[in-house]
C-alpha cells in the first residue's frame, strides 16, 4: 500500500540529509578534485552499495540485533573509527603534491578500485548508518504495511538521491580540477580531508548506541 504524501515527505527529508555536508561528501569531493571523475564515481558507488547493504540488513531485521547489542555496536564502531583514523593520518602524514597516473579526467584502474573500496568500507564499518536507518525509515512506512521490502525500497530511494547529489558534486568540481591539482592545493586538500576523516573517526569512536 503506497502513501504518496508520506513518500514525498520522506524524499524531502532524505534530500536534506543527503546534501548536508558530511564524511561521504568530503570523500567524493576530494576524490573528484585530486583523482578525477572515474575514481570519484566509483567512490560514490561504493558509498551507495554500503548504504544498500545496511538498508537490506535493517529490512531483514539485523538492524534490531545491532541496536540491541552493545558489544556488536562497539566492535563495529571501533573498526570503523580505526579505519577512518588510518585514512586521515595517511592523508595528513603524506599529502600528495602530484598525481602522476592521472590521464585527462580519469585515473588508473587501481585508483578507481581503491576509491570504490574506500567508499564501501567507510559505510560498512559505520554502525551509525544501520542505527540511523533503523530509526529513520520506519517513520515513513505507511500504516498497515508490514512488508520488510518497503524499508528497503526507502533505502533505495535514499541511495538514488545520494547518487544524484554525488553527480552534481563531481560535475561542479571537475571545472576546478586545474586549480585543485596544483601542488600546494593538493597538499592542502589532502590535509583538510585527513582532518575531516580524523574528526569523524573520533566522533564515531565516542558515539553511544543509546
Amino acid at each position: 500500500m503506497q502513501n504518496l504524501p508520506l513518500l514525498a515527505a520522506f524524499i524531502a527529508t532524505a534530500l536534506v540529509i543527503t546534501i548536508t555536508p558530511g564524511l561521504d561528501t568530503a570523500m567524493v569531493l576530494r576524490t573528484a578534485a585530486v583523482e578525477g571523475r572515474r575514481p570519484a564515481v566509483l567512490a560514490g558507488l561504493g558509498i551507495a552499495l554500503g548504504c544498500l547493504v545496511w538498508g537490506a540488513a535493517v529490512s531483514a531485521g539485523l538492524g534490531v540485533l545491532l541496536a540491541a547489542s552493545e558489544v556488536a555496536y562497539a566492535a563495529l564502531k571501533i573498526a570503523g573509527a580505526v579505519y577512518l583514523a588510518w585514512l586521515g593520518l595517511k592523508l595528513l602524514a603524506k599529502p600528495r603534491c602530484a598525481f602522476e597516473a592521472l590521464q585527462g579526467a580519469d585515473a588508473t584502474p587501481d585508483a578507481g578500485r581503491s576509491a570504490f573500496w574506500r567508499g564501501l568500507l567507510t559505510n560498512l564499518l559505520n554502525p551509525k548508518i544501520g542505527v540511523f536507518y533503523l530509526t529513520f525509515l520506519p517513520q515513513f512506512v505507511p500504516a498497515g504495511n508490514a512488508s520488510p521490502a518497503y524499508p528497503f525500497f526507502l533505502a533505495v530511494v535514499h541511495v538514488v538521491l545520494t547518487l544524484i547529489w554525488f553527480a552534481v558534486l563531481i560535475a561542479a568540481t571537475l571545472p576546478l580540477t586545474g586549480l585543485l591539482r596544483r601542488p600546494a592545493a593538493m597538499r592542502l586538500l589532502d590535509r583538510v580531508t585527513g582532518a575531516v576523516f580524523l574528526a569523524f573517526g573520533l566522533r564515531l569512536a565516542t558515539s553511544r548506541l543509546h
